[in-house]
């Protein structure tokens, strides 16, 4: 069985132990409820790395007032199953009070980079976000650290945060993986019900569409969101939260194609926010 650290003395006690052995360590950080797209982190971690530490935590402060923190989805006997299938030595598995214990004041912000696509429906998201992977990063003091491109915002941020304050940490985006049939991997997934599963698949489908487009010499961002907003809004159980296309690493909206290019979407399937993204390169 994967060994369980639940305390910030018992995790640095074992990895302080590795790095006298001068073993590398990776860390795959996580809210729970395992999906392949998770595992293909640890994995990734674990061909990189000597030791690889999988955290399961299910950041309060990432939450809105009126977001899905009580019944996000859980199940930690299945997570450490695939935690330890994946290749991860060790679980970090903290509660909220001790990653958050009494008179706790201190938060992250990372600006700019915020305040578009999920920032804007999310204002204090990355907040919290930030906040915690901040935290992650000095309790562990991994080498590597690997986050889903499907996330492609957070993973700009997280890179900016740990360049700007200088937390000596390679941050790793790993590909999206996929449904067969193009649906995002997504621990919200869970909340469809086979209606809206069906439906959600319009988000990877506008995505496509609009990569060919471009293959085809489009390189007008209003005329690239028109179609994906044409097809998304012909699904009559999504509703659109964002369809963006800015800069990868700035985050910045580009009125025109250049070089390398993120188009995002967000939208609301039934209960579930989910999100896609594809990168071109013109």
């Amino acid at each position: 069985m994967i060994p369980i650290a639940s305390t910030v003395k018992e995790v640095r006690a074992i990895i302080a132990g590795w790095k006298k052995e001068g073993l590398s360590v990776g860390l795959a950080p996580t809210m729970g409820y395992l999906h392949e797209g998770h595992q293909s982190l640890i994995e990734q971690a674990a061909k990189d790395n000597d030791r690889v530490v999988a955290s399961i935590f299910v950041n309060p402060m990432q939450f809105g007032p009126n977001e899905d923190l009580a019944n996000y989805p859980r199940d930690l006997e299945r997570d450490l199953a695939r935690c330890e299938s994946a290749g991860a030595h060790l679980v970090f598995h903290p509660e909220p009070v001790v990653m958050y214990p009494p008179e706790f004041h201190t938060t992250v912000e990372v600006s700019e980079l915020t305040t578009g696509l999920c920032g804007k429906s999310r204002p204090t998201h990355f907040l919290g976000v930030c906040t915690v992977v901040c935290k992650l990063f000095n309790i562990i003091a991994p080498d590597r650290a690997y986050f889903g491109q499907k996330d492609a915002q957070q993973l700009a941020v997280i890179k900016r945060m740990a360049r700007d304050l200088d937390i000596p940490v390679e941050v790793i985006g790993c590909p999206i993986v996929r449904e067969p049939d193009g649906l995002a991997k997504s621990s919200r997934n869970a909340y469809l019900q086979p209606d809206e599963r069906t439906a959600a698949r319009v988000l990877n489908r506008s995505l496509r569409l609009a990569e060919e487009a471009v293959a085809a010499g489009e390189r007008d961002s209003q005329i690239l969101m028109s179609i994906i907003r044409d097809v998304m809004t012909a699904e009559s159980r999504v509703r659109i939260d964002y369809i963006e296309i800015v800069d990868p690493n700035s985050m910045r909206p580009l009125p025109r194609l250049e070089g390398s290019v993120l188009i995002a979407v967000a939208a609301y399937v039934g209960k579930a926010r989910l999100l896609d993204n594809t990168v071109v390169n013109v």
